[in-house]
């Protein structure tokens, strides 16, 4: 995967943090394996428009209580920055989380829940199941015999992540749940001891033979139910004792009851929703497979594909092969296969700096890039991407591949070998075939946008985006221009969304400054992203403080994607009701894209590009 090392994470960090409402509008953030999860106390105070425009910001996504900002590869990196920045050690939340998370659907806390215990070692899981695959090979080479000492130190290396999953998810899951994260692991670690596994254990007048090795929900339903218990007794017991007598009854509590109802519980649970998956699978299996693999980078765009997939990890991990999860792990070659026809064709230097990266990103299984970044802005190229899945699935149903070991991107074909048939070709197919005409028909298919300088613009020859002679952009908004550090507000004053400059408007009316596309209106009216027809991203954002209207003094004349013309007039507002709401009026209107576009200034209250 490639980042951009010239990015900097604190001033993403720092940016981010200043538009959704600031460090005093965050509960906790965490992140998953691209995307940065801030739990908000207002989720009206983050602006979307703003943030979606960030540099390293590729989207952003609403889901289960969570406001996600969609970074890519250097996710970890920059959630590390907002740590920092947020004083906040792992994400840890303030005093009123627990209230906010009363708030979210009960369905999305256990999901949330049971995310956060299992993503934190989702690489180490990732690693064994390459290790296995790897072990497969040498064993069919005949490099190593099995049953060696090599073979069987092999073995230990790859199985190790999931015979003892239960204490690194009890450990997680503590940790999540804001309590002691070593009673998690010893909840985990007591689940796996030999001498109860598998064996006839007699309790409370009931025979319980169960096997808790390499389990997923038991554990999770097991420390659900500890971290809370032990936070209660916390409160009654002497601080002086509390640190070993809270564990031993806390422990005496649950392991008794979680091995003769809990784990059984959960484990019929999860059996039951695998079994009618299954059955789905073996009625329809061609269409189901073609259907949930052209609909899983839509589920991507929801943040839902998670919820969908969990039962089939979980069954996984557990040791049971699973063809929803060789689906779900193989759509992104579909995706891939389309970005680099797209990179092949295009002639515009912008989108081939973009695709490059988010192609590399893709073979290894992480696609958010290659959707937000490439394909989706050109809906036509992801329709395309979700037909190319399609075929994923149609191919992994009609040979019946499985997968047997966790892994992503390129090394996930080797966790759909079967250990005991090796044989390649079934998943080598679902690769292959569906990247190959995806390419071709993206190769084909692909067309660059017309690109039409405005007045007094040109293009310089072989770019796209960068403006040769000088682009003149005169104030949207009848007003008096003035300095952008007058206004009264560091996120637009310091000038870290752009250069530009601010009007104290005269009359409520935003115009076209130039010909080009309304990309984005916020959906409180306040702000909009405008680009014109050689590439310049202008943001007008009108009066301060102004989202928390919720769209009452404005009237949008256009929408998301429509073209616009110069002199056209795009919004209304109502200077004297924004006023009387206690906002500012004065409306910034800076340049997002400047080192795309050349040097910026502002001469003679106007904004002057490129020359």
């Amino acid at each position: 995967m490639v980042k951009k090392k010239n990015l900097n994470y604190d001033e993403v960090a720092k940016n981010i943090i200043a538009n959704i409402g600031g460090k005093e509008n965050i509960n906790s953030v965490r992140h998953c394996i691209t995307r940065v999860r801030f739990r908000l106390k207002d989720e009206g105070k983050a602006d979307d428009g703003i943030v979606k425009n960030l540099e390293g910001v590729l989207s952003v996504v609403h889901g289960g209580g969570e406001y996600m900002t969609v970074i890519g590869d250097a996710v970890e990196d920059v959630y590390d920055a907002v740590c920092v920045q947020l004083g906040m050690q792992d994400g840890a939340g303030s005093e009123t989380e627990a209230e906010e998370e009363k708030k979210v659907n009960p369905a999305m806390r256990v999901l949330n829940m049971i995310v956060g215990a299992v993503l934190p070692c989702l690489n180490m899981i990732c690693a064994g199941g390459i290790i296995k695959g790897l072990q497969t090979v040498l064993q069919m080479t005949g490099m190593i015999q099995s049953g060696s000492g090599l073979d069987l130190i092999i073995s230990a290396m790859g199985d190790a992540i999931f015979f003892f999953l239960p204490v690194f998810l009890g450990m997680n899951l503590a940790k999540t749940l804001k309590g002691d994260g070593f009673l998690g692991a010893l909840i985990g670690a007591i689940l796996c001891y030999p001498t109860i596994n598998g064996v006839n254990l007699e309790l409370f007048g009931h025979t319980i033979n169960a096997t808790y090795t390499s389990s997923f929900l038991p554990v999770i339903a097991v420390t659900a139910v500890a971290i809370p218990l032990a936070r209660w007794l916390n409160k009654y017991i002497p601080k002086v004792v509390a640190n070993f007598v809270t564990p031993v009854i806390t422990l005496a509590v649950v392991i008794p009851f979680g091995f003769t109802l809990i784990g059984p519980a959960v484990n019929l649970a999860g059996s039951l929703v695998n079994t009618g998956i299954t059955a789905l699978l073996d009625t329809v299996p061609l269409l189901a497979g073609i259907i949930f693999s052209a609909l899983y980078q839509v589920m991507v765009l929801f943040g839902i594909h998670t919820a969908l997939t969990s039962f089939s990890f979980m069954s996984l991990l557990e040791g049971n092969p699973d063809a929803v999860m060789a689906m779900s792990c193989l759509v992104c070659f579909a995706q891939t296969g389309v970005v680099l026809g797209i990179y092949c064709k295009t002639r515009d230097r912008k989108l081939k700096s973009i695709a490059l990266p988010a192609f590399i990103s893709g073979l290894f299984g992480i696609t958010e890039p290659a959707i937000y970044g490439v394909t989706l802005p050109r809906i036509k190229m992801f329709v395309l991407s979700c037909a190319g899945a399609g075929i994923t699935g149609a191919i992994i149903m009609l040979t019946g591949t499985k997968m047997y070991s966790f892994g992503l991107g390129v090394f996930a074909v080797l966790g759909m070998v079967n250990p005991e048939a090796p044989n390649f070709i079934p998943p080598l197919l679902a690769v292959v075939v569906p990247f190959v005409v995806s390419f071709m028909l993206a190769y084909v298919l692909h067309k660059d946008e017309a690109v039409h300088a405005s007045d007094s613009a040109q293009i310089t020859p072989g770019s796209e985006t960068a403006v040769h002679e000088k682009l003149i952009i005169e104030s949207p908004v009848p007003g008096k221009v003035v300095s952008i550090s007058q206004v009264p507000d560091e996120t637009f004053s310091s000038g870290i969304l752009g250069k530009g400059f601010a009007v104290e408007p005269s009359e409520g009316k935003v115009y076209a400054p130039f010909d080009g596309t309304c990309v984005t209106i916020f959906e409180t009216l306040h702000a909009m992203g405008l680009e014109s027809g050689n590439g310049v991203s202008l943001l007008i954002h009108v009066g301060l403080e102004t989202v928390g209207l919720n769209g009452k003094p404005f009237k949008a004349h256009v929408g998301n994607g429509d073209k616009i013309k110069k002199g056209q007039l795009l919004l209304e507002f109502d200077i004297d009701g924004i006023k009387a709401a206690g906002c500012p009026v004065i409306t910034p209107v800076l340049v997002a894209n400047e080192s795309e576009v050349g040097k910026v200034e502002i001469e003679n209250d106007k904004i002057v590009i490129g020359g």
